[in-house]
């Protein structure tokens, strides 16, 4: 027996002591919750842990992103709506005027409430805007070129205004016929015989659309590059009907040379405005850096230039036939947008559905490597509750041990 080193109670002490340290690591993971508390805990898994965390939060923001999306697009799709009903309130009131029981009163006054629908339509595309960034007049930092075709006449040979020897211009023509005077095709007929009147479906023709030699309507942009409809260079000349070069003398149907018809300074058939080029933006929709998460949105320039009802006429009634072209074309054109917009709206809705579904899956996952288990811990917490009772209890035993030395000392 020796007194010096109570070597059992040391050992009592050590295992009391480790027990009590890895009750201490229960403990925490129960009050906690997570098992990896430290990078002692679980080196690898912390690691895995973080990079899951922060796929995660990346992903919950793309989500947030996304929907943010979904609003700004909602409320350019929303205004187009509305410009889509001014449009049409504009269709009805060309076609109202295009009616020939109109007087040039009535005229005008279905004139003024179209000048107020295009004015609105230009309000709408300059004030429409979601976080303070203006959603539907375009970029203003690029420009680009708005181009349709005008209404106006087409002159077949040389025409002549009563009481005028000099051939007219389109312009001319124009005027002289809203001016209502005969139109002739000699300059010596002028004031005399009948028989050399010229007539609208032969000697001139009103314009709305042009066609290339194959009788196909030609688009604004095709008649600026001197293209046939199919896009093919080889355009000479552009035609007044569907007729195309077979049209015969009793079609509407006036050959146009290329070069007069791309004139758009007045002289011409076509009208250019500059607009503000396409408003482009980009949605990140994932957590890394990667190109395929972003997902760009284009909306064009929706004024009354852009969309083509700028300086639209409807007072006359060959202004007004031609603008029910006019304004067909811009309802196109608006509906081409909102087609675009509710495209990117449903694709982002998947986006979010998408993005919703990852992030639980990952947390789940992430929730494996770090979360305590709380059941398993309880069990390892009160199986060391019990091994430090007894760990207690052999200290206090061993301790006494030492106490028989007293019995030999008497």
């Amino acid at each position: 027996m020796v007194v010096q080193h109570n070597l059992t109670a040391m050992n009592s002490n050590r295992m009391l002591g480790l027990t009590t340290k890895t009750q201490a690591k229960s403990t925490e993971k129960l009050s906690s919750g997570y098992k990896i508390n430290r990078a002692a805990d679980d080196a690898a898994g912390l690691s895995i842990s973080e990079k899951m965390r922060k796929q995660i939060r990346g992903l919950t923001q793309a989500s947030s992103n996304a929907q943010d999306g979904i609003s700004a697009v909602q409320t350019a799709e929303g205004a187009l709506n509305e410009v889509q009903d001014m449009l049409q309130r504009m269709n009805e009131l060309a076609v109202k005027s295009a009616n020939g029981t109109n007087s040039a009163d009535d005229r005008q006054y279905i004139q003024d409430e179209i000048d107020q629908l295009t004015t609105e339509i230009d309000r709408v595309s300059e004030t429409t805007k979601f976080n303070e960034a203006y959603l539907l007049k375009g970029d203003s930092t690029t420009t680009d070129k708005a181009t349709f075709i005008q209404s106006g006449y087409a002159v077949a040979g040389d025409l002549y205004a009563e009481g005028s020897d000099t051939a007219l211009t389109t312009a001319q023509l124009k005027e002289a016929l809203e001016k209502g005077q005969k139109i002739y095709t000699d300059t010596s007929a002028s004031g005399q015989t009948d028989d050399k009147i010229a007539k609208a479906n032969k000697d001139y023709a009103y314009v709305t659309k042009l066609y290339d030699k194959d009788g196909k309507e030609v688009s604004a942009e095709n008649v600026l590059a001197g293209k046939n409809a199919d896009g093919t260079t080889d355009a000479q000349h552009y035609y007044t009907s569907d007729a195309g070069k077979t049209g015969n003398d009793n079609d509407a149907n006036v050959a146009i040379a290329v070069a007069d018809a791309k004139k758009t300074d007045g002289t011409g058939y076509l009208e250019q405005f500059d607009v503000n080029g396409k408003l482009s933006f980009n949605l990140h929709v994932g957590a890394d850096s990667s190109s395929n998460n972003k997902i760009g949105v284009e909306i064009s320039s929706m004024s009354a230039a852009g969309i083509g009802v700028k300086n639209l006429k409807v007072d006359t009634e060959y202004d007004a036939t031609a603008a029910v072209d006019r304004i067909s074309a811009a309802i196109q054109k608006v509906s081409t947008q909102r087609s675009a917009l509710g495209a990117v709206q449903n694709r982002l809705e998947h986006t979010i559905n998408n993005l919703d579904n990852v992030v639980e899956n990952t947390t789940s996952a992430e929730s494996q490597i770090r979360d305590t288990d709380m059941a398993t811990e309880m069990v390892k917490y009160s199986n060391n509750n019990i091994l430090a009772q007894a760990g207690q209890a052999m200290l206090a035993q061993s301790n006494q041990a030492n106490q028989g030395v007293l019995s030999l000392l008497q």
